[in-house]
């Protein structure tokens, strides 16, 4: 193999080269090995990086110890060049304790803290996202730090590259995106994924430095790279990074390589960025090939001794009590009662307001972002003279892009800051749904990675805003373990939780219903307090049934009961879905024989059908009657205000509580 096609017009030592060949010659021998290993069945799937080291491993190179890195599938020349043990990637990928996941993912999904790595998901994109994140906290911290971020070329396509990318341009975010372009995603060639010459050709359009690197030539990742993450240190701004290089195995060794014309894959085999390396350090007599197997044997020894000690750890017993712990990272809620009994009368919406204020007070490292928040306020007016405040900084209005601007808070959570996230309007979740669900959601039970992010939800129907601008779709996130869910009914529990929820390492989705921001009133503390999760209130106290709901659906309940004259009833105002206060409402139950659940939510999959199963279950035996569910129509929200009225729980209600009370 002819050591030519690397370029001799460098600036690199001698012993950079020698270090630079070591480092790519252990994953490579790993590799090799995890090859055996899968056809032998004890590993269960492998994503081959064969012929991709230079790029992974001479990035790692040029990044300083305590600066992130977030690989993908092929980037395992990032995981030793950060010198993790062995052992623990070889018991990671057979499912081992002292992997990094305790057993519950495989490969690469996953992170730690400790060699600033942050691992991929399956989905791909919100990686990108992440990254901006911990690059904005370098940036808040004044930390001449940056972030590196691989994706590979068919990722370019999904929105959060371009979302991610936006926000870091515009941001001029410290962030190093890799691509590596290999030219097929599985099995489907470039030529089938995008329609530009260049995927760095895409930086023009964010306003972004970007460039072409080779991306099997080692030494011209290590030098270009290099030379781009000093200047990034000194000239905070992000930059985009194409390198071509090629999959010389399979997207994951089931798939085969059948679809790859043979002469490509023996072009690029003669760029082997390994094989090149050792010629080039063999005709420059850096290293000769004594010295250079030398190197490789105590490489396979090491594998050896490693791949034994993880081969005899023991099998993970399953632990039903520890699964369910690990869902959420540990808080341990200290309840901040007000200091005096100074109180304000004021709104829903004010008392929101209150709350985020002396939140921001409390929490230098606290950042809010959302569409127009700043200047503007947001829609609402809650954040309105913040800024004046705060600063802009913790005050940030983003593009409209909310995958990228949830997973930039999951990264600002990450390097050890609070982030709230304000949907303008709940129904715009859906443009965020899969970071939510996916990233932040089952951070803490792969990795024991807390996600300290709140996301506010202005929600609701009744204002006569139509099918985009009025759900209530709190059900969306109670089916999703390592979600807390809160909905608040008035201006006291508004503030409280909220304060709590900030409190809160672990992601809550808080849903401010709408109609009630200057419809409702309450004596607030002016102070700051919270208000623990799991806990229902007690609104009305009687023996003849329970009724169950929160937010507006509180309101209809009491304008009920006053309508009707009804004294002897239980009303439970939940105001946390995710905790539940099981206790509260089976005690109640079980007092009065008959329950009624309102909820504003269409009725289909509510959180009401979970609560009938879950009374039917555990309170049978005390029940009357059956239990009765009052939800929204099966439709989405209408804007008319006549087919509003209609669509609404609430203008059914009346009757089935008569209903119930006549059975």
């Amino acid at each position: 193999m002819n050591s030519r096609s690397i370029s001799t017009d460098i600036n690199i030592s001698k012993e950079e080269v020698k270090n630079l060949l070591f480092q790519m010659l252990q994953p490579r021998l790993i590799e090799e090995k995890m090859l055996i290993l899968l056809r032998q069945g004890r590993i269960s799937k492998w994503f081959s990086g064969i012929g991709q080291e230079a790029i992974a491993v001479g990035v790692t190179m040029c990044m300083q110890h305590d600066e992130y890195i977030l690989p993908m599938h092929r980037n395992l020349g990032v995981f030793t060049s950060r010198n993790i043990p062995l052992y623990r990637l070889f018991s990671q990928w057979q499912g081992k304790a002292a992997g990094f996941t305790k057993g519950r993912d495989r490969s690469f999904h996953f992170g730690t803290q400790e060699y600033k790595i942050v691992g991929m998901i399956s989905h791909l994109g919100p990686q990108l996202g992440v990254a901006d994140g911990i690059a904005l906290a370098h940036q808040l911290k004044n930390e001449k730090k940056i972030t590196a971020v691989f994706t590979g070329e068919g990722a370019t396509s999904e929105g959060d590259f371009h979302e991610a990318l936006n926000v870091a341009s515009v941001w001029k975010l410290p962030v190093l995106f890799c691509i590596e372009n290999n030219g097929y995603g599985l099995s489907t060639p470039t030529s089938e994924q995008y329609n530009c010459e260049n995927l760095a050709d895409r930086g023009v359009g964010y306003g972004m430095e970007s460039h072409i690197i080779d991306g099997n030539n080692a030494l011209e990742v290590y030098t270009k790279v290099k030379t781009i993450t000093e200047s990034m240190r000194e000239d905070p701004r992000p930059v985009l990074l194409e390198f071509k290089t090629f999959r010389m195995r399979g997207h994951e060794e089931a798939s085969g390589t059948k679809y790859v014309p043979q002469e490509l894959l023996q072009f690029w085999a003669e760029k082997d960025p390994v094989e090149q390396l050792k010629n080039y350090v063999l005709e420059n007599n850096i290293l000769t090939e004594e010295q250079i197997t030398h190197q490789e044997d105590i490489y396979k020894a090491e594998i050896q001794l490693h791949l034994q000690k993880a081969d005899d750890e023991p099998v993970i017993e399953a632990h039903t009590e520890t699964e369910l712990n690990d869902v959420y990272a540990p808080f341990d809620f200290e309840e901040i009662q007000t200091s005096s009994q100074e109180k304000e009368e004021m709104r829903f919406i004010d008392a929101i307001s209150k709350g985020l204020y002396q939140a921001m007070e409390k929490h230098d490292n606290l950042v809010i972002v959302g569409q127009d928040i700043a200047e503007y306020g947001g829609v609402f007016k809650i954040t309105e003279g913040f800024v004046d405040t705060f600063g802009k900084e913790r005050v940030r209005n983003t593009p409209i892009c909310e995958s990228a601007i949830v997973t930039t808070a999951m990264g600002l959570s990450i390097k050890g800051m609070k982030a709230i996230v304000e949907m303008q309007f709940a129904d715009f979740v859906s443009s965020g749904f899969n970071p939510i669900v996916n990233y932040l959601a089952k951070v803490h039970y792969r990795w024991a990675e807390k996600a300290d992010v709140v996301l506010r939800m202005p929600c609701g129907g009744n204002v006569g805003a139509g099918p985009f601008h009025s759900q209530t779709n709190e059900a969306w996130f109670t089916k999703t373990p390592g979600l807390k869910v809160v909905y608040p009914a008035f201006p006291y529990d508004a503030k409280g939780l909220l304060l709590t929820a900030i409190e809160d390492p672990n992601p809550v989705l808080f849903f401010e219903h709408k109609a009630l921001y200057r419809s409702v009133l309450g004596d607030v503390p002016k102070d700051y307090y919270t208000i623990p999760f799991g806990k229902a209130s007690l609104l009305k106290k009687g023996s003849s049934m329970t009724i169950i709901s929160y937010g507006a659906g509180v309101h209809w309940a009491l304008e009920t009961i006053e309508k009707l004259n009804l004294e002897d009833v239980d009303l439970i105002d939940l105001r946390t879905l995710q905790p539940l206060d099981t206790e509260t409402i089976y005690t109640s139950v079980k007092k009065t024989g008959k329950v009624i659940i309102l909820q504003e939510d269409s009725l289909f999959g509510g959180i009401a059908s979970d609560l009938a199963a879950l009374i039917n279950e555990n309170c049978f035996e005390y029940l009357d009657a059956p239990v009765k569910r009052v939800g929204s129509l099966d439709t989405p929200i209408p804007f008319n205000k006549s087919l509003e009225n209609n669509y609404l729980a609430k203008s059914r209600f009346e009757k089935a509580l008569l209903e119930l009370q006549a059975y």
